[in-house]
């Protein structure tokens, strides 16, 4: 008859106690420990780079990440080039932003039949769609105005040593200091510094507009 293996009941112990804590591990691993999802994972995407010339990133949730051609953008994302850089986005459909040097911006809402809402922090960009395009407002809030936006092709950014907006398809509302100018085609104004009202609504010469659209092309 063999003799029955001999085994310590604190063998047993050890070994019972090594399984459960390697138990629990597992578990806290997988609701407590486990590694944080990135934001891109469970965001709803908006939209995508088009182009991409020179440096730019996107920052979201203390996360930042290069961007690069057909890379998706998302709600809340803050987008921004380096200097001598450009940036082309496209917001659902049909809306097209082109972003010039050290500019900084975040897409707060969007909604492809309905419009969004853009805070343009610094920098140049220019908006545009279609012609023929859905004609949904866009609000774009910057330090100096706010542009209530429809269907068109606008300038916005620094020039001529302010903060101008220049419209040359369609039209836009800018809005500051308690007045509001109507931009139509060819016409821009002019904000001096941030709480300043917009100047009236006046023709931009040749010069102005090749400098202006030179900043984001």
């Amino acid at each position: 008859m063999m003799a029955r293996p001999w085994i310590r009941r604190r063998d047993v112990v050890a070994l019972l106690g090594g399984a459960a804590a390697a138990w629990r591990r597992g578990i806290g691993a997988a609701i407590g420990t486990a590694p944080l999802v990135p934001h891109a994972a469970h965001a709803e995407s908006v939209g995508s780079v088009a182009d991409v010339q020179g440096e730019a990133f996107a920052e979201a949730r203390a996360e930042r990440r290069a961007l690069y051609q057909t890379a998706p953008l998302f709600i809340n994302d803050v987008v921004a080039t380096g200097r001598s850089s450009r940036l082309t986005l496209r917001l659902g459909k049909d809306t097209t932003l082109r972003l010039g040097q050290e500019a900084r911006l975040t897409v707060d809402r969007f909604l492809v039949d309905a419009g969004g809402e853009i805070e343009l922090q610094s920098g140049p960009i220019l908006f545009d769609r279609p012609p023929r395009s859905n004609p949904s407002k866009m609000d774009i809030q910057s330090p100096f105005a706010l542009i209530s936006v429809r269907g068109t092709r606008f300038f916005a950014g620094p020039s001529a040593a302010a903060f101008g907006v220049f419209v040359q398809r369609g039209s836009v509302v800018v809005s500051g200091a308690g007045t509001r100018v109507l931009l139509q085609a060819g016409q821009g104004t002019d904000v001096k510094f941030p709480g300043a009202a917009p100047t009236p609504a006046a023709a931009w010469g040749p010069a102005r507009i090749n400098a202006a659209l030179a900043s984001v092309e």
